[in-house]
């Protein structure tokens, strides 16, 4: 091999410290493969940091990324690549847990082409796949033909065919419809060097046809020339070498080659879960299945996790979809269908009718010998169960006090009926360490997911990871298991192999590598000659020391390193469509970009602290233009499954990159907007009229960095706070300190929609009978400033915020506005964290329906009794929960759904010169549909300024505060109305 080939490092080779970044490619090779593909290639710093990571402990830096447009640029990057002696990672969703998406080489993203379903054909159940095909998108295609594709990682939103075929991936219905390699039919893969091949199952193999290149080597029915004859040699190894267990994905499948095989010699199965170490897969056709038109749960609960596990062996027998199993421990906050216990089991089944599925489930709840249990077949509640064990991955990277935890004994799987035995020597032999993890997964299929709390950073903490590792791997092969029973070893578990199969067998997989890749350059460190699990850890080369930083990053113990760690990569980001009410992540939606997604961003800021690829530290152009179309929204906040928070990420990053420097003017414009406005309040009628000049606004727009394509808002006339003051007296007297309201005057409602304060005035008094008191004059929550990374004033506007504002002892704050009652809420405790002024102003506030519900639970609202449309604030779902606002909303007999999502327009940023499209994709994305699909009558709601200016100036549509609509409903009344004291 060339230069750019890392060497091979045996399991015995002592542990290196962390790798340098690879030397930049030679400029021939460069040259040569942007001749030869017509797919664009990038060799810069951000393209190389967005990919040194994938779901595990580990990081490796590539040298660059190419994203071929066909299979024939994948045939001539491979010939370039072998030419010049650089190895190649295929790379899908780049979600895989053993680090066998991460290397050296040259990164061939398969997602941004090859995305294409080239056929589907009901009658035969088959689709004909390229290997960036998401696996939610397949199954979208084949559910109008009542068929589906029977594995289903919990990665299924993002993972890719092409990926869960390198890995042979699983899911929670594997009990039904086995792995991924029970339901591959053909493939057509390039070798290393550029030669393509198809794969039949069965045997049936040969050259590609179209896109083969490279010198035409001989081969036969099990693959390249050899491999038989290295079948034929070693029949008795084979025949005896494998244990004999449903999730054994471990090693090279070559008992799949074996002439006793099913149908024959099974190359397809063979090829299967080879992690991208024989060839690039460029097209698939896989088989489909029968989806039950009706399905019903069954959740049973048990007295601990090792009864769930060996109950589950005899749930099989009644032909359940699924058997999933999860510990107390993994469950932070109780959900309510839940049936009592401390482990349960997700026990699925399927029927031709919702009566046939329910009584399926009750079957087996009858037959299950459970503490307790329930069936459920309501839709929404099924998928709020589900939701916990999707999420598991993520979740369970935390501790419940909050610390860390992290794969590297992620997927090993035993025979199910001895998985009740196994988790009790797991649990063991975790104490034994002072470890902690969270074991759930497929107890159907004896397949266990942890998360455990390793130190990956001390050395003495790597020394006892390995220490764990080497005795677990002798614990699995001890009860008869499989080392991965999903995931696929990659770095985290190949070194371990021969514990579980034996120095000969490996050695065997070996030449069975060489075979297909005698110059090693496909996705070299991987399965055979694999680096040691404890190298190329990814937290190596994170400071040692929490760096000064602005934020207090209390859940990250004040460490800003800490916080980046967050991000796993399990890139539930990276979806294609929000789910349900989620809004993470509109950026990424809008563009399909890596660098746009919140893992993106977070795999930057890593880099950028590491200092290895990013180098410019705080001054990063790459992290810059990755965080500029983060909107802020704080969709991951919540969305996230370990809680990422780019908008608080990004606001701290632009406080010190902007540190000294001359900020962009949109910075301020309308990141000091209070000010600006408080100081043009005076002179709004005069301005509003210079605005309506079009040379006048554009020279406006021009200057404070406005999109040229937005209208300017107008100005309040007069403002909210001067209306109430001149209201004063003619309401109901403030009897006592305990009969105020105390309305924050945000700007937005103070200058640019007072409508709604006046609104939100009237329906309080009326529901409590108390009297709302004139704001303080010059209060701000900080929101611009923030969001602009302004941090400093920002701290110097909250803390005169908590030198003035004056709450009555025990009185709450209402916010009218969410992004202003999120800002107080979050970002004014983690700012000032030393200020306990700060946390207990957090505490104080209440959204406008969160008081309503909390002080006036009697007050019965007028009935409107129409449909509503519109959006959740992104802030408000992400910070605040919308669980008032929804029963206000029923009380009020508004019916329907809010759109989840984001608007797009999100503060300032869609306001901001240069984000015009990407605020109008995002909302076309959800909320201006569900406007065009609005029936006459329906009452449209936004809370956030934002989301009113979005719905007015992209679909000229009114949408109000939800207090502006109940304060039309009101009954007209005079001075007094409500001084009976309706409320507490």
């Amino acid at each position: 091999m060339a230069e750019q080939h890392r060497p091979h490092t045996g399991p015995s080779a002592e542990a290196a410290a962390p790798p340098s970044a690879p030397s930049p490619p030679s400029p021939a090779f460069v040259a040569a493969l942007r001749s030869a593909v017509r797919g664009a290639s990038d060799f810069g710093s951000a393209a190389r940091a967005l990919t040194t990571m994938d779901a595990s402990n580990y990081r490796r830096v590539p040298l660059g990324v190419l994203a071929p447009r066909d299979a024939d640029d994948i045939a001539a990057a491979l010939a370039v690549c072998q030419e010049h002696g650089v190895p190649v990672v295929p790379r899908g969703g780049g979600t895989s847990i053993a680090g066998q998406a991460t290397g050296t080489g040259l990164v061939l993203d398969l997602t941004r082409h090859l995305r294409a379903i080239l056929d589907l054909d009901p009658a035969a159940r088959t689709a004909v796949v390229q290997p960036g095909v998401i696996l939610d998108d397949l199954r979208a295609a084949a559910a109008p033909h009542g068929l589906t594709f029977g594995p289903d990682p919990s990665t299924h939103s993002r993972c890719t065919l092409g990926g869960m075929i390198g890995n042979n991936s699983c899911g929670a219905h594997s009990v039904a419809w086995g792995t991924t390699a029970d339901n591959v039919r053909r493939l057509s893969v390039v070798r290393y060097g550029g030669e393509a091949l198809r794969l039949e199952q069965g045997g049936g193999e040969g050259p590609a046809g179209a896109g083969a290149r490279g010198a035409g080597a001989s081969h036969g029915p099990h693959g390249p020339h050899g491999v038989r004859e290295l079948i034929a040699s070693h029949l008795a190894l084979l025949r005896t070498g494998y244990p004999d267990l449903p999730r054994r994905i471990s090693g090279y499948a070559l008992d799949a080659l074996l002439p006793e095989h099913p149908g024959g010699p099974d190359p397809v199965r063979a090829f299967c879960g080879s992690e991208g170490t024989l060839g690039v897969v460029t097209e698939a056709t896989v088989r489909l299945v029968e989806a039950p038109p009706a399905r019903a749960l069954a959740v049973l609960g048990y007295a601990d996790e090792s009864a769930a596990a060996e109950a589950a062996p005899g749930l099989l027998p009644y032909g359940p979809l699924t058997v999933e199993g999860m510990a107390a421990d993994l469950v932070r906050e109780p959900a309510g269908l839940l049936p009592r216990g401390a482990a349960w089991l997700f026990v699925e089944t399927g029927g031709a009718t919702p009566a046939e599925a329910r009584a399926h489930a009750e079957r087996v709840l009858r037959a299950a010998d459970a503490v307790d249990g329930a069936v459920v077949t309501d839709p929404a509640g099924q998928r709020a169960l589900w939701r916990i064990r999707e999420d598991a991955a993520g979740t369970a990277t935390r501790m419940p006090d909050g610390s860390e935890a992290w794969p590297g004994w992620e997927d090993c799987a035993v025979p199910p009926a001895r998985l009740g035995a196994y988790l009790r020597d797991f649990r063991n032999l975790l104490a034994e360490h002072g470890l902690r993890g969270t074991p759930y997964g497929h107890f159907g299929d004896g397949c266990i997911h942890v998360r455990i709390d390793f130190d990956l950073i001390s050395a003495a903490g790597v020394a006892r990871f390995r220490r764990f590792s080497e005795e677990t791997a002798d614990l699995v092969v001890a009860h008869g298991g499989s080392l991965s029973g999903e995931h696929g070893d990659g770095q985290a578990r190949a070194e371990l192999l021969p514990r579980m199969y034996g120095d000969e067998l490996v050695a065997l997989f070996g030449r069975f590598k060489d075979l297909w890749d005698p110059d090693g350059g496909l996705n070299p460190g991987m399965l055979v000659r694999p680096d040691r699990l404890d190298t190329n850890l990814r937290f190596a080369v994170l400071p040692k020391r929490p760096v000064d930083v602005a934020f207090g990053y209390p859940q990250d113990g004040g460490d800003f390193a800490g916080a980046v760690r967050r991000c796993v990569g399990v890139a539930k980001c990276r979806t294609t469509e929000a789910s349900g009410d989620g809004v993470m992540c509109p950026s990424f939606r809008a563009t399909g970009e890596e660098a746009h997604s919140t893992r993106g961003r977070a795999r930057l800021l890593h880099e950028m602290l590491a200092g290895e690829v990013v180098t410019d530290g705080w001054r990063s152009t790459e992290v810059r233009d990755a965080l500029d179309l983060c909107l802020s929204c704080k969709g991951c906040r919540s969305d996230c499954p370990v809680g990422v928070d780019m908008a608080t990420y990004k606001a701290e990053f632009l406080h010190h990159h902007y540190k000294h420097r001359l900020r962009p003017a949109a910075h301020y414009a309308m990141g000091r907007l209070p000010r600006w406005l408080r100081l043009a309040a005076p002179f709004a009628r005069p301005l509003n009229a210079l605005a309506r000049l079009r040379p006048l606004a554009a020279l406006a727009k021009r200057l404070a960095g406005i999109a040229p394509e937005r209208t300017l808002p107008v100005l309040a006339t007069p403002t909210y706070s001067r209306w109430l003051r001149a209201r004063r007296g003619r309401g109901t007297r403030v009897l006592s300190t305990n009969r105020v309201v105390h309305l924050w005057a945000d700007t937005f409602t103070e200058h640019l929609s007072p409508q709604v304060g006046r609104a939100a005035v009237r329906v309080l008094e009326e529901a409590t009978g108390r009297t709302v008191l004139p704001p303080v004059p010059g209060l701000c929550c900080g929101l611009t400033y923030v969001s602009t990374g302004q941090l400093g004033a920002a701290r110097r506007v909250m803390r005169r915020t908590l030198d003035r504002l004056g709450l009555f002892p025990g009185e709450p704050l209402v916010v009218l506005e969410p992004s202003c009652a999120a800002t107080l809420r979050t970002d004014l405790p983690e700012l000032l964290p030393d200020d306990p002024r700060a946390a207990e102003l957090a505490a104080r506030v209440r959204t406008f329906a969160q008081y309503l519900e909390e002080y006036a639970p009697d007050w019965t609202p007028p009935r409107l009794d129409r449909p509503a449309a519109g959006q959740t604030h992104c802030h408000q779902h992400a910070v605040l929960g919308d669980a008032a606002e929804r029963g206000l909303r029923e009380r009020l007999g508004l019916t329907g759904e809010l759109s989840g999502g984001c608007c797009g327009l999100a503060g300032n940023f869609g306001f901001e010169r240069g984000h015009w499209e990407v605020s109008v994709a995002c909302a076309e994305e959800r909320l201006l549909p569900a406007v065009r699909e609005m029936e006459p009558g329906t009452e449209l709601l936004a809370d956030g300024f934002s989301c009113r200016t979005q719905l007015d100036q992209l679909a000229g549509r009114r949408a109000r505060h939800l207090a502006e609509v109940i304060a039309e409903a009101l009954p007209e009344c005079g001075p007094g109305a409500g001084e009976s004291g309706r409320g507490r």
